[in-house]
């Protein structure tokens, strides 16, 4: 038994831990892009697909049905290609957008220039307070990572300094643009009226209208914050990375942003 374990591990090398790390991370990455994008049960299906293809073809030696299977997997590739464009977009884009660097970057910035990383967020957080109690329906989104341009072009491009009493200008029962998205970039408003992509998750309550399925949209397309101010009950709610945060007071929506830029 022993010399069996020894025999074991002796054809186990380096190369063979990073190739199972490397597969580990792989598999870790693609469960939570899928549980963020709302298509879970399609990628455990998937993998059970894949895994009974394994064990039946190239483990039991299974011809028939593994060469079944086999031309199942040529063309699932295709279709796997249709059913998850927009988590391929979305993965292609993260890979462009120095996110790995980031990680770097965060240890030598200073105080400073983490606070300065924050400054829009007492002015979004007064401006939704403000809108809540007016019961002023808003949509209010911040970039973070993955640019949201093409988001932005869908709207009136803006570019002005972030400010509370313009956010609210722009809700505004009577404005052009109260009914789109507001989209925030570094330390500007860029575009206002914007279009999202809209969210088909079953597990948003009935009760939520247009607004906060877009923001759960976004939040699943991209890695921004999304917040939300509900014009039938002046909740205010957020979404980011697939997840949706629902009745928020002004408080707790400041903290949870802190932390989600601190953390980014």
């Amino acid at each position: 038994m022993i010399l069996l374990a020894t025999s074991v591990f002796s054809l186990f090398s380096i190369k063979d831990l990073i190739d199972i790390l490397l597969v580990a991370t792989l598999l870790f990455y693609l469960y939570r892009t899928m549980k963020d994008s709302g298509s879970l049960d399609i990628f455990v299906g998937v993998l059970a697909f894949v895994v009974a293809w394994v064990v039946m073809y190239k483990m039991m030696d299974m011809r028939l049905i593994g060469t079944i299977m086999d031309k199942f997997i040529d063309i699932g590739l295709f279709i796997l290609v249709i059913l998850f464009q927009d988590e391929i977009k979305r993965f292609l884009t993260e890979l462009g957008s120095r996110r790995g660097l980031k990680i770097f970057e965060k240890l030598f910035k200073s105080k400073a220039e983490i606070e300065d990383e924050k400054k829009w967020i007492l002015p979004v957080v007064y401006a939704c307070m403000n809108m809540a109690k007016s019961k002023t329906g808003a949509l209010i989104v911040v970039q973070r990572t993955i640019p949201l341009t093409d988001y932005e072009r869908t709207g009136d491009m803006i570019r002005a300094d972030i400010n509370s009493r313009l956010i609210e200008n722009i809700f505004f029962k009577n404005s052009p643009l109260h009914d789109g998205a507001l989209i925030i970039a570094g330390s500007k408003i860029m575009s206002a009226g914007c279009i999202l992509p809209v969210s088909h998750d079953t597990s948003i309550p009935r009760y939520l209208g247009l607004r906060h399925r877009s923001a759960k949209g976004i939040a699943q397309a991209t890695d921004a914050i999304a917040i939300v101010v509900s014009e039938e009950t002046g909740r205010i709610s957020y979404a980011h990375k697939g997840e949706l945060h629902l009745n928020l007071s002004s408080t707790d929506l400041e903290h949870a942003l802190s932390a989600l830029v601190e953390n980014d």
